[in-house]
């Protein structure tokens, strides 16, 4: 399901091809690429469950806006999200790239992918899905995509 989601942002958000917006279209377009339809249907459910926490419906402590609060995270979080994804997600939210609702939108989604293993570069993918898809977070989304692309450049101590 993450293939399909990587294979959608890069062909289509990412490269700002015209998305295709008829289910029955795209599915027949990723069935021909190689995938499954029942992991398409996954991913197309996924991306849709992102648009629906854009309206805060469906989760209400989205609503809320702490002004300062630690992030305590369950069994189930950290057994997904390993310590180097927790403390990319702490980083983000210093740099403010992710605020609470974004950090909460995106552990979100991380919890719904339906996949064994989770690095940490497939969390900064869910981070840039998730802010591209949230009106008003252009400039983090910017700053998110210099983030997962800049090359270290000259020697690294």
């Amino acid at each position: 399901m993450f293939d399909i989601l990587m294979y959608l942002f890069e062909n289509y958000i990412h490269s700002e091809m015209e998305v295709v917006v008829d289910h029955d279209e795209l599915t027949d377009e990723l069935t021909r690429a190689g995938f499954h339809r029942q992991e398409i249907h996954k991913a197309l459910v996924w991306l849709e469950r992102l648009t629906e926490l854009q309206e805060c419906q469906t989760k209400p402590y989205l609503n809320r806006s702490p002004n300062s609060a630690t992030r305590v995270y369950t069994a189930e979080e950290t057994a997904r999200l390993d310590v180097d994804s927790r403390g990319f997600l702490m980083y983000l939210e210093n740099l403010g790239v992710l605020d609470f609702s974004t950090r909460e939108m995106v552990v979100d989604r991380v919890m719904e992918l339906d996949t064994q293993q989770f690095s940490l570069d497939d969390l900064k993918w869910v981070v840039l899905m998730v802010l591209f898809n949230v009106p008003g977070h252009e400039a983090a989304y910017d700053q998110m995509e210099g983030l997962l692309f800049e090359q270290a450049e000259g020697l690294l101590h």
